[in-house]
């Protein structure tokens, strides 16, 4: 008789676990289904105004000299070909390369090594960088390759 007993106390005691989902009892959360920050593959289109520098030779040329100042090129290369940062001279791009979504790129960082700039620079310096970029490949470029 007590070993029936103790037996069917062993199984009620083994049904009697934690409540699913009470984290106190050892659970581990679910996992995120929500994506957090910007979505690779250009997926994240903020409105912006158009790059008011777009093709203006003066203001890629400006961007340019802060390409250097701001040392990009310690990531990105020294005429944005890569680095240890990705190269700024392909057509492919992770985050887009529309000049919102470049724009976006500089100003609010990415994961994984770029800084957000957006406390660092005017957004007219931001543009100019961007115009700097899009002039990359194109005989506009300032200051190409040899």
């Amino acid at each position: 008789m007590n070993r029936l007993l103790a037996a069917i106390s062993c199984l009620l005691t083994l049904s009697c676990g934690p409540t699913p989902g009470d984290l106190r009892k050892g659970d581990t959360p679910p996992p995120l289904t929500t994506p957090v920050g910007p979505v690779p593959g250009g997926l994240d289109r903020v409105a912006r105004a158009p790059n008011p520098f777009s093709g203006d030779r003066g203001a890629s040329g400006e961007g340019r000299r802060l390409f250097t100042s701001f040392n990009c090129a310690g990531c990105h290369g020294e005429h944005a070909g890569g680095g240890m940062g990705p190269s700024l001279r392909d057509v492919d791009w992770l985050y887009g390369n529309e000049d919102g979504q470049i724009f976006n790129s500089i100003a609010e960082g990415r994961a994984h090594g770029m800084p957000a700039w957006h406390s660092k620079l005017t957004q007219d310096q931001i543009w100019r960088l961007v115009t700097y970029i899009k002039s990359l490949r194109t005989r506009n470029e300032p200051q190409p390759p040899v």
